[in-house]
């Protein structure tokens, strides 16, 4: 009988392309993927990877394999919802990535209504950007992920996720407070044509949206900074260094020398969670939904 471990070892090698990537998304050394797979092929008596320049590449037997271990795992995944359904009860272990303004702003307040009524679900966070978070979901690292779109630029998701709508989160530019425009009641990005910009690091989806949207309204962005986290974009503003858009959702007091403005036209970023569909009837899942969007209506609300 085939080993369903040995198959989710497979069907990450095939997802990821390489046994190093397939090693780090289950979280083992590439030891026990190599381990995993060559007993695979033992039990199959085919031979499913081979060398392929450097690295590796399924046979044909592999490929096969790796196909029907896709519908097996989803089929697995399906039985698991079902079981947690028909007991009516969450319960479990529950894995969750959100990007760190919504691990701030969000979750402190969900995780807490959690525990509070549903004592015998485990709940693991792990703050993640939304790219990442997309995948881990689809693979399976994660059991739901609190995501975004930006109002004029969308996340690219995958078919075979749900979503539900947890909150419009507006955002603002931040600023020296001696800047010229500081005292303004609002404010229009192309005020900004002159100025250097803080950014998200390169490749991360915002720091895509901003490059779209500052270029969308004719402005060559000038950035002079990227930083991760919004608390360390609000210092770099602070000491005078440039400005950035900046979210109001998990914010908090903003730091003395920084003004913020509303855009008045307004930005907005649209924040939902996702979650594998075949997942959908699990009361887990759905305790989790219920819980942020409560978080969600408060922050609006606040």
């Amino acid at each position: 009988m085939l080993n369903l471990d040995r198959l989710r070892t497979l069907h990450a090698v095939a997802r990821h392309g390489s046994v190093g990537a397939a090693a780090d998304s289950l979280h083992v050394t590439t030891s026990a993927v190599s381990q995993q797979i060559a007993k695979l092929e033992r039990e199959t008596g085919q031979q499913l990877l081979a060398k392929y320049g450097r690295g590796v590449r399924l046979t044909d037997a592999g490929r096969l394999l790796a196909d029907h271990a896709a519908r097996i795992l989803s089929q697995v995944e399906l039985a698991q919802a079902e079981l947690e359904a028909h007991r009516g009860q969450a319960v479990g272990e529950l894995r969750l990535g959100a990007f760190p303004t919504a691990a701030r702003g969000l979750f402190p307040a969900a995780l807490a209504t959690l525990r509070r009524a549903h004592p015998q679900l485990r709940v693991r966070l792990t703050e993640m950007e939304p790219d990442e978070s997309v995948r881990s979901v689809v693979r399976g690292d994660i059991d739901l992920a609190v995501v975004l779109d930006w109002y004029n630029r969308p996340l690219p998701l995958p078919d075979g996720l749900a979503k539900a709508p947890l909150l419009d989160d507006p955002a603002d530019v931040a600023m020296p407070a001696d800047h010229a425009l500081a005292h303004r009641r609002s404010v229009d990005l192309e005020d900004f044509a002159d100025d250097e910009w803080i950014s998200w690091p390169q490749g991360e989806f915002c720091h895509d949206w901003l490059m779209f949207t500052l270029r969308s309204k004719g402005i060559e962005p000038r950035i002079a900074h990227m930083a991760e986290e919004h608390h360390t974009q609000l210092a770099f503003i602070a000491a005078g260094l440039g400005l950035a858009v900046a979210p109001r959702l998990g914010r908090g007091p903003v730091p003395d020398g920084v003004s913020v403005v509303p855009v008045r036209h307004t930005m907005r970023r649209h924040v939902y969670a996702i979650w594998r569909a075949d997942a959908d009837r699990r009361p887990s899942i759905r305790a989790a939904v219920s819980a942020l969007g409560a978080a969600g209506k408060d922050v609006e609300g606040s």
